[in-house]
């Protein structure tokens, strides 16, 4: 093998991920430079890699796997995002995959940098039977209660769907009053596929959207940090006050607007509010 002929079988086989043909890897393993060994090396890695995904995925899908061998077809993920900033609204979205569905680098969205979320959310709205998202704005979370937006934001997210789903799986909590059959998972965006896939889905569309609200309420930062309570957004809150986007129920905005803190909420008070 010339030197050219080593750089092309890494541009094949290395870059593009072409397969390895029995004669090649046989020649490779003859080879005594150092320049053979590492493109066998880089393909080995990337088989352990594809094996140790796939474990991980089948992994992910034990919840959907044991639904769709009972003849439940139809099983949607629910997951929020956005309960902890102080402004913006709170998000929520559900999916629904086709029976056997896999897709890779998949995971809890609070694992995954932007880029990959990003490049996700568009292959996850490309599978999926149905997607949706919902969301609670800033007046319902005063109005009832960060907690009961984020399920609200849920509930809006699963009828959104324009397929009926037979079984919901959601992250740790339970919709109340939906009349479809839903299984509560804790940390389940780091358990099941969909919860996760519905996890990309909602941080990226309220990444989205707080991207939108940094141009309309300038001098905050939405778009670097969405909202949260990180140190540059409490310096902006003390300097320009609260924005019309602030959460008037979160402490930090009270104490800025000179406002007493809240009492507790209660389920009746939440019911009285609806």
């Amino acid at each position: 093998m010339t030197k050219f002929i080593l750089s092309e079988l890494r541009r094949r086989h290395v870059l593009e991920r072409r397969p390895l043909d029995s004669a090649t890897e046989a020649a490779l393993l003859a080879d005594p430079r150092p320049g053979a060994k590492a493109i066998l090396n880089a393909i080995a890695r990337r088989h352990f890699d594809s094996r140790s995904e796939g474990q991980r995925i089948r992994k992910l899908l034990r919840f959907e796997t044991s639904l769709w061998k009972t003849g439940v077809q139809f099983v949607a993920g629910v997951d929020e995002a956005g309960m902890s900033p102080l402004a913006g609204p709170v998000s929520a979205a559900a999916v629904i995959f086709a029976p056997g569905t896999r897709i890779a680098d998949v995971d809890d969205s609070k694992k995954l940098d932007a880029a990959t979320r990003d490049r996700l959310a568009i292959e996850i709205k490309a599978t999926a039977i149905a997607w949706s998202v919902g969301f609670a704005e800033v007046e319902e979370i005063d109005r009832i209660n960060i907690y009961w937006a984020g399920l609200l934001a849920m509930r809006r997210a699963v009828e959104g769907l324009a397929t009926q789903p037979q079984h919901v799986l959601i992250d740790a909590r339970r919709i109340k009053d939906l009349a479809i059959p839903q299984q509560p998972i804790v940390k389940g965006d780091a358990k099941s596929l969909t919860i996760a896939a519905a996890s990309i889905l909602a941080k990226t569309a309220r990444d989205a959207l707080m991207r939108k609200l940094d141009g309309d309420h300038p001098g905050y930062g939405f778009s670097k940090h969405k909202g949260y309570p990180v140190r540059e957004h409490l310096a902006a809150l003390t300097k320009l006050g609260a924005s019309p986007v602030h959460r008037r129920s979160f402490a930090p905005v009270r104490a800025v607007l000179g406002l007493p803190p809240l009492p507790p909420w209660s389920e009746s008070a939440r019911e009285r509010s609806l």
